[in-house]
This record gives structure tokens, sequence and C-alpha cells, in this order.
């Protein structure tokens, strides 16, 4: 009995010491379409990262983008690339191999990475819909308000915002307790499931969390609402039905994506929950995880003439490259 106990007890010590963790359930009841997931995710997750690359592209190869709506685009392709990869590529790799077990630590970092980037996605969306507003109701001093120091002071403060948000959340998360062994039921490590497993007291995390989150959005949001709001009163000052759909035409994409975005967020994260939506949650956090980044370089293209300008050159001047090495080798070669 002394020895069954004593092994009793060395059990419970090591299972104490255990680093908790996870295993990501990801989309079990569709187990049986995981191939078909893998293909259309990784279809996706291609388009987002060659579709952004080329809006970065093409905005730092033709003269006429090098404006301040362009730059704020670029660093705004260049987020949705790094936002996206922080979740998809580790479900690519479950839907080929399964569930993983993940540390702690490594579910927080996902965790810190996700909100990094998306905090500094609301603040970019701020600060584009200011840029909008002071092209368009302030054209004649727009080049002096919004020159080169001015664009990279904005774009700086919308990351570092990013990157100094999810320190607290992440801090009292990191202090609950967990058992060595959970079921995280969500594709990646987000702060409503993960707090979910906690075998402590959450109050404090769930405050902190919903806090945060409750002032990030709606501050941002409502900078945004203002500016369009002093947008649309503007636009419908000017004479000219072509000159009102100019001006409309130049803002509506933004507008799309920040209605999209806030729309899946806020219903995320502010609205009160009621009972298990684990599985509503989950189709919500692939709109605004996935979807949203891809609908980034279908609308900033196809709906703008100047992209599309830009485009077409970029592509003719590549094809008249490849031509001329193909006909004149030898020069290429000199």
């Amino acid at each position: 009995d002394r020895i069954m106990n004593v092994s009793s007890g060395c059990f419970v010590l090591i299972e104490e010491n255990q680093t908790p963790e996870f295993i990501l359930l990801g989309f079990p009841e569709l187990q049986e379409f995981r191939f078909l997931l893998f293909i259309t995710f990784l279809v996706v997750y291609l388009f987002v990262l060659l579709g952004n690359a080329l809006i970065i592209l093409i905005s730092k190869m033709d003269i006429g983008l090098r404006i301040p709506m362009y730059f704020f685009l670029s660093n705004f392709s260049f987020l949705e690339m790094c936002y996206t990869s922080v979740t998809v590529p580790r479900l690519l790799g479950d839907f080929l191999t399964g569930p993983h077990a993940v540390s702690l630590w490594t579910c927080l970092t996902q965790m810190y990475f996700f909100f990094f980037f998306g905090t500094t996605e609301f603040f970019l969306l701020a600060t584009m819909a200011f840029d909008r507003y002071l092209a368009i109701c302030h054209p004649l001093q727009y080049p002096v308000l919004m020159d080169n120091h001015a664009c990279i002071s904005l774009a700086l403060g919308s990351w570092l915002s990013g990157f100094l948000t999810p320190f607290l959340p992440i801090a009292f998360i990191s202090q609950l307790p967990f058992n060595s062994s959970n079921q995280l039921d969500h594709f990646f490590c987000d702060t409503g499931p993960l707090i979910k497993l906690s075998t402590g007291d959450t109050f404090m995390a769930e405050a902190v969390v919903f806090l945060v989150s409750a002032v990030i959005v709606l501050l941002s949001f409502i900078l945004t609402l203002i500016s369009y709001a002093l947008i649309v009163s503007t636009i419908c000052r000017i004479p000219s039905a072509s000159g009102r759909h100019k001006a409309f035409s130049t803002c509506f994409s933004h507008l799309m994506v920040v209605t999209i975005f806030y729309g899946t967020v806020i219903f995320m994260y502010l609205c009160p929950r009621f009972g298990q939506a684990s599985e509503t949650d989950k189709v919500v956090s692939v709109f605004y995880a996935v979807l949203t980044p891809v609908l980034n370089p279908i609308i900033y293209t196809l709906r703008n003439k100047d992209v599309k300008r830009a485009l077409r050159k970029v592509l003719k001047d590549a094809l008249f490259t490849v031509a001329f090495a193909h006909l004149h080798p030898s020069r290429c070669a000199g």
C-alpha cells in the first residue's frame, strides 16, 4: 500500500508539473471532406499571398500609384498576408495529418500574433478612412497634410499600437490554470475557447479581454465612422452627378472591407454569448481570419481603375521585356 501511495503521489506531482497542452479540434464534423478542405484553403491562402503581394508590387513599380492612398494599401496588403499566415498554415497541416497537440506557450504565441495583426488592421482601416476624408473633404490642403512624414507616422503608429495591445490580455490568460491535456474546439488558439478550458477563476481574464477588445474595436470604428460621415456629407454637396460618383467610388471598396471585418469581429468579441455557439463561432472566425483577406486583392483591383491600369502597364512591360530577350538574346547577355 505504501509503495502504491508513493507511486500515486509521484504520478500526481508529474501531472501537476506538466506543461498544459491543447489539441485544436478544427472541424471534426467535416473530417470526411478534409482533403477537399485542404485544397480549398490552400487555394485561398495562395490567392491571399499572391494577390496582396501583387498589390504591393504594383504600388511600388507604378509612379502614378506612389501616393498616400496606395502607401497605406501596401501596408494593409502586407498586414493581410501576415494575418492569414498566423492561422491557415497550421490549419492546412491539421487537414492533412489530423489534429496535433500544442503547448500553452505555443498557443499563447499564436494568439498574440493573431491579435497583434488584427489590432493593427483596425487602426490601419481607421487611418485609410482618415486619408480618404482629407483627400475628399480638403483636396487643396491634402498634399501638405498627408506628406511622407505624416504617412510614415500614421502607419508606424498603427503597427506599434497593434504590437503593444495584446500584452495585457495575454498576461492574464497565461496565469490561468489548465489541465495537462485539453481539447480546444476551434481551428486556432482564440481567447474565448481557451479561457473556457481553464480550471480556475476566469473573471479577470474575460473582463480584460472584453475591455481591451471593446476599446480597440469601438475606438477605431467610431473614428472610421466619423471620417465616412464627413465624406458622405461632402460628397452630397458636390453639384455634378459624375463628380459624386467618382468621389464615392474611391472609398466604396474600403467601406466594403470595413463593413465585413467590423461586423464579424463585433459579433465574435463584443456581442453577449448565450449557451454554446462553438460551430457558429468557427464559421464566423473563418470569415474574418481567412475570407476577409481574400476580398482585399479582389476589391482593390477589380473595382479600382488606377490599379487595373497599372497592372496592364506592368504586364505589358513584362511581356515586352520577355519578347525582346527572346528576339535579341545576345544583347541581353551583353
